[in-house]
C-alpha cells in the first residue's frame, strides 16, 4: 500500500484527491465533493487541456497539478482519486488505481462489456482491505433509499412479490438524425465514444444501470435469467437502444421488471422504482420515498440534497475514519445484470446468468 493511501486512512482535513476525466460529470462531482466535503482536488488528468482549465476554473483550484497521462497523476502525492472516464475505460483505469494504492470514488458502471466486468471482479476482490473502492451508484447512499430498504427488509413489509424500475425522458436528438460510421481511429474513438455499445455499453447499461443497482440491492443480489425487447427509433446514430422493457428473474421466482426510455418528450422525467408485498408498496426516488398502505394518500420524505453529495460525503468519511468499503463486486454485478438484458435483447429470447458468466 502507497504511503499516499496510508495518510488518508487517517483522519485528515485536508484530503488530496486527484481528478481523472475533468468532462461533465467529472467536473460536477469534483465541485460537490470540494463543496460538501473537505476534500480537496489537488490534481487533474485529462486528454483534452481545455477541459482542465475549465475544471480547474469551475473548481476555483488553480493550483491543481495538470496531467496528461493518468498514469503520473496516479504517481503523484495524492489521497485519493476520483475517476469519470469514458465506461470502456473504467476497468483500465480502476486497476491502476488500485495498483497505485489511492482510495477511489469511480463512476458507474463498472464497464462496457463483460471481459471489463470480469476484470473489475477480479481486481477488486484482490485489492488491499485499507482502500476504499466506491462506485457512482449514488441510491445507495441516499437516506431515503437506506430508509426504504430497511423497510422492504422488515416483518412489517412482508414478502417481496414483484418489482419494477424505470428511467423515462426525453433526448435531444440534434444532430443525431443520420447513421454514423464506426469510429476507426483511437481519437475517433474517444471523440464518439457516447455513440456506440463497445464503448458506452448502451443506455441500459450506462444509465439505466441505477435502476438495476437498485434492483440487485433490494432483491438480495443478481438475477438468475433475463428477457426482453428494445431498439433504435429515433436516435440514428451509432447503435444504442434509445427504449427498452425488460424482465428479470430473481431467485425464488421473484420478477423485476425494467422500463427505459430515451423517446418521452424533451421536458419530461420519471425516475423510480417500486416493491411490492401483500400489504405494502413503497417507491423510491433520487427526490423522495413513499410508503403505500391502503387506500389513503401515501406517506412521503423528501431528499433534503441531491444524493450524490451523500455518497461522495460518505466516501470522504470512510477515508478519513479508516472505514474501508469495497463495492467492486456489487458494482460489477450490477452492470453484469444490464449486460445480461442486453445480451438477451441482442439474441432475441431469454438469456441465463450462468450463460452469461461462463
Amino acid at each position: 500500500m502507497t504511503a499516499a493511501a496510508a495518510r488518508g486512512s487517517a483522519a485528515n482535513s485536508n484530503l488530496s484527491v486527484g481528478l481523472i476525466g475533468a468532462g461533465g460529470r467529472g467536473t460536477f462531482d469534483a465541485t460537490l465533493l470540494t463543496k460538501h466535503t473537505p476534500a480537496r482536488i489537488t490534481a487533474i488528468a485529462d486528454i483534452d487541456p481545455t477541459h482542465i482549465a475549465r475544471a480547474k476554473k469551475a473548481l476555483d483550484a488553480p493550483s491543481a497539478a495538470e496531467y496528461k497521462n493518468f498514469h503520473d497523476l496516479l504517481n503523484s502525492n495524492i489521497d485519493a482519486v476520483l475517476i469519470a472516464t469514458p465506461v470502456f475505460l473504467h476497468p483500465e483505469h480502476l486497476e491502476a488505481a488500485i495498483k497505485a494504492g489511492k482510495h477511489i470514488y469511480i463512476e458507474k458502471p463498472a464497464g462496457a462489456d463483460i471481459e471489463g466486468c470480469k476484470r473489475v471482479l477480479k481486481v477488486a476482490d484482490g485489492a488491499d482491505r485499507r482502500i476504499n473502492i466506491t462506485f457512482g451508484f449514488q441510491q445507495r447512499y441516499g437516506p431515503g433509499y437506506r430508509k426504504a430498504h430497511t423497510l422492504v427488509h422488515s416483518p412489517s413489509f412482508g414478502k417481496l412479490r414483484f418489482a419494477h424500475s424505470h428511467w423515462i425522458k426525453g433526448i435531444n436528438t440534434k444532430g443525431q438524425e443520420q447513421p454514423s460510421e464506426r469510429p476507426r481511429t483511437e481519437a475517433e474513438i474517444l471523440k464518439y465514444w457516447k455513440d456506440w455499445r463497445e464503448t458506452f455499453g448502451d443506455f441500459i447499461v450506462e444509465t439505466y444501470c441505477h435502476g438495476v443497482d437498485v434492483l440487485n440491492w433490494f432483491l438480495g443480489g443478481h438475477p438468475e435469467k433475463a428477457s426482453g425487447t428494445g431498439s433504435q427509433l429515433i436516435i440514428k446514430r451509432g447503435d444504442q437502444r434509445d427504449h427498452c422493457a425488460v424482465t428479470f428473474t430473481y431467485p425464488g421466482g421473484v420478477q423485476a421488471n425494467l422500463t427505459g426510455s430515451q423517446i418521452a418528450p424533451l421536458w419530461h422525467r420519471d425516475v423510480a422504482e417500486r416493491f411490492y408485498s401483500e400489504n405494502m408498496v413503497v417507491e423510491t426516488a433520487r427526490e423522495y420515498w413513499k410508503l403505500h398502505k391502503g387506500r389513503e394518500a401515501p406517506t412521503e420524505e423528501r431528499e433534503p440534497r441531491d444524493i450524490t453529495i451523500d455518497a461522495l460525503s460518505e466516501f470522504v468519511k470512510r477515508v478519513q475514519d479508516g472505514r474501508p468499503e469495497n463495492a467492486g463486486v456489487s458494482a460489477a454485478e450490477s452492470t453484469l445484470t444490464a449486460i445480461l438484458a442486453r445480451t438477451a435483447m441482442d439474441l432475441g429470447r431469454e438469456v441465463t446468468w450462468k450463460e452469461l458468466i461462463g
